[in-house]
């Protein structure tokens, strides 16, 4: 009689459990994974501050470094050779960094609405560049190194604005405000250790609010317009000054010529006077007839028509009819 039974399974094969052969399935992947994670690349313009459970460790350079895998060493790249910007009241489209300007237009406005030391309102647009110079100080001291540069350089900036008048901000005092900003901002950073060196503060646009513009803008009209006049008044004095004193030291240079000639004429005169006087003394007879001829003659030369007749000449009427030649240039020579 056939049996109803299910027939029987074969035997399940019995498998032969080695912990040891599972070994190398897990040596190989870790020892894959330690080498990935030992192995990093700094790039050419910063440099990599590596941990060591958290502790600062060592600093490298440029190039492919190792570093303690799984974790043991960490690095975090700094750009120390890139000089980086920070931008206040505006901001360029396209930054990599994200503290370089404030997103937000409502920030904006409020960076660069400052007051001034007379109780006025300034708009204050500024630009500060700078670079990292000590990458462990930059990574350890401060949680957020940005954000506080941000933060110090906006406190210094209205402490500076806050010091001077509304016209020593927006005209003047533009040059000694960046000269300013620059020293008294790199000496703070300096003070708290951010690691960062400032390279440059500059202002970029410097305006009164919207409301009172119109008015500034017409007053600095009439500041230029001053300007000019006091320039144009300098230039006409300065030409015509000079030219009144060569005047003058010509003048007084031709009187002191004519002075100096006078002198000498007279000088001349005299000794003249006095060597006739001499002569005379010692024959005066001779010396008047000499000098009566003398003067006769510088007289009677410059009158024309003369007839010059002895005492023995009964008249003198019949020699007027005689012809004679005028003297050229005697003034009054008649016929």
């Amino acid at each position: 009689m056939a049996s109803n039974s299910p027939p029987s399974l074969p035997p399940f094969p019995k498998i032969d459990f080695r912990p040891g052969r599972l070994i190398p399935f897990l040596i190989i992947p870790l020892v894959i994974l330690g080498l990935l994670s030992s192995v990093y690349q700094v790039p050419a313009e910063g440099v990599a501050v590596v941990t060591r459970f958290g502790a600062y460790h060592d600093t490298t350079e440029p190039g492919l470094r190792f570093k303690l895998p799984f974790g043991i060493d960490q690095k975090t790249i700094v750009e120390t050779r890139r000089q980086q910007k920070l931008e206040f009241g505006f901001g360029t489209e396209g930054s990599t960094n994200p503290y370089q300007f404030s997103r937000y237009r409502e920030d904006q406005e409020l960076e660069k609405t400052m007051v001034t030391g007379d109780q006025n309102t300034a708009v204050v647009e500024w630009v500060v560049q700078y670079h990292i110079e000590n990458a462990r100080d930059y990574t350890f001291n401060f949680r957020e190194p940005p954000k506080t540069l941000r933060d110090l350089t906006e406190a210094v900036m209205r402490e500076i604005v806050g010091d001077r008048t509304i016209d020593e901000v927006l005209t003047v005092g533009r040059q000694e405000m960046e000269i300013r900003g620059l020293e008294r901002l790199d000496a703070v950073v300096k003070q708290l250790g951010i690691g960062v060196k400032i390279d440059q503060v500059q202002l970029r646009n410097v305006n009164p609010p919207p409301p009172v513009q119109a008015s500034f803008d017409e007053v600095n009209r009439a500041q230029q317009e001053r300007e000019q006049l006091i320039n144009k008044a300098n230039g006409e004095y300065n030409g015509a000054v000079p030219r009144a004193r060569g005047e003058a030291e010509q003048k007084i240079s031709a009187a002191d010529g004519y002075a100096t000639k006078r002198i000498n004429e007279a000088e001349g005169d005299a000794a003249r006077f006095i060597a006739q006087l001499t002569e005379y003394e010692k024959a005066p007879e001779v010396t008047r007839k000499r000098l009566y001829l003398e003067t006769m003659k510088e007289v009677l030369s410059n009158i024309p028509g003369k007839v010059i007749l002895d005492d023995a000449a009964p008249q003198f009427l019949p020699f007027l009819s005689l012809p004679y030649k005028t003297t050229q240039g005697a003034p009054g020579a008649t016929r």
